[in-house]
């Protein structure tokens, strides 16, 4: 009899690139839980706690971090080692009053250090939307969370001007959503895929002609006026006239 579900364990050498583990030194790796984000797209709290925050020096030691409570992603206090955390979490630990943002970098996944202010709230992209019963529309985000956008009048839904890829800014606590920011030429972004991850700028142009969208080509322009060409599906807006958060110097500034 074969076995059933895909298996729990993951070998270093085929774990994600980004993670900021050594590929030879052991042979297995930790496997993510199943959560909000995909096994290739997050970084179990464990290596986050271990490797990144350098908190601890062995598993047990930095299981025992997280089984206390001592860690918070998205406002949430997570006990267990292997949640996955991804792109745009907040992750805070009170004790030590420090806020982190997970963002995309050349180098991957980085905990950008951010102001208490800015830890309350996150930016998530639409990739989904369904229409439900009674007219009112669901927005599938890319973190798993799904929000509901009440219509009044299903024949003339004016507060349905959400599109898939269109970035909301959700207040963690509530999760009220605090700005809509559209898709569209001149709005701020950084590219989370591709061979110019991490890079930002602003969008500068959207080629949408006869192909599937998320394949559309789009340019960004840096503030150095650099200019990178992407597809839509790699591209994550983060602001309107300037970002709507911080984020990390580039080398060499």
């Amino acid at each position: 009899m074969g076995k059933m579900g895909r298996s729990r364990h993951l070998k270093r050498e085929v774990s994600p690139k980004f993670w900021p583990i050594h590929r030879k030194e052991f042979h297995w790796a930790v496997k993510p839980r199943p959560g909000p984000h995909s096994v290739d797209q997050c970084i179990p709290l464990i290596i986050m706690v271990r490797e990144m925050l350098g908190y601890a020096k062995t598993r047990k030691e930095a299981k025992q971090i997280i089984s206390q409570g001592k860690i918070k992603v998205d406002g949430k206090v997570r006990r267990d080692d292997l949640f996955p955390a991804g792109l745009m979490d907040v992750i805070s630990i009170p004790d030590a009053r420090k806020n982190f943002r997970m963002l995309p970098s050349e180098k991957g996944s980085i905990l950008h250090p951010i102001e208490e202010g800015e830890a309350n709230f996150k930016l998530c992209r639409i990739e989904n939307k369904n229409a439900m019963k009674n007219g009112h529309i669901q927005l599938n985000l890319h973190d798993g969370r799904n929000l509901l956008i009440r219509i009044n009048d299903p024949q003339n839904p004016e507060e349905d001007t959400y599109h898939t890829l269109d970035t909301l800014k959700i207040k963690l606590e509530d999760r009220s959503i605090l700005k809509h920011l559209g898709m569209a030429p001149g709005m701020f972004a950084v590219l989370i895929d591709g061979k110019n991850v991490g890079k930002f700028g602003r969008i500068i142009s959207i080629d949408e002609s006869g192909q599937e969208r998320r394949r559309s080509l789009v340019m960004i322009e840096d503030e150095n006026g650099e200019k990178y060409q992407t597809i839509l599906d790699y591209v994550f807006v983060i602001g309107d006239e300037k970002p709507h958060l911080s984020l990390p110097k580039l080398e060499g500034d």
